[in-house]
């Protein structure tokens, strides 16, 4: 029997517009001082997929900004209250923080 594992997870992108690496991104409307939650392309570990997340506020980069990092288990779909947003409505400076991750998990 083959493990559920053993397939790659989904991990179509929500929008045609988002960098690689990036399969969705939510935005709740400021209900939470962490607004924007990314989520990245999911690696296997320990025979489970994990789904990388990056929470930020709209300056991540500030000393009162929101830029965390969290993991699933499982892919985080929008929760209620969120839209699923473009990579062009994603605040610059948060789009500047993704892509200095990615950058990273690509070297």
């Amino acid at each position: 029997m083959r493990s559920p594992c053993s397939e790659r997870p989904p991990c179509r992108k929500s929008r045609p517009g988002y960098p690689d690496g990036v399969i969705a991104i939510y935005d709740n409307k400021g209900a939470t001082c962490d607004r924007y939650t990314v989520v990245y392309t999911p690696f296997r570990s320990d025979d489970a997929w994990h789904y990388p997340t990056k929470n930020m506020s709209a300056d991540p980069f500030h000393p009162l900004g929101v830029g965390m990092y969290g993991e699933y288990s499982f892919r985080p779909t929008r929760m209620k209250g969120e839209r699923v947003i473009d990579w062009s409505e994603l605040p610059a400076l948060c789009q500047k923080a993704v892509l200095e991750d990615l950058e990273v998990t690509d070297a």
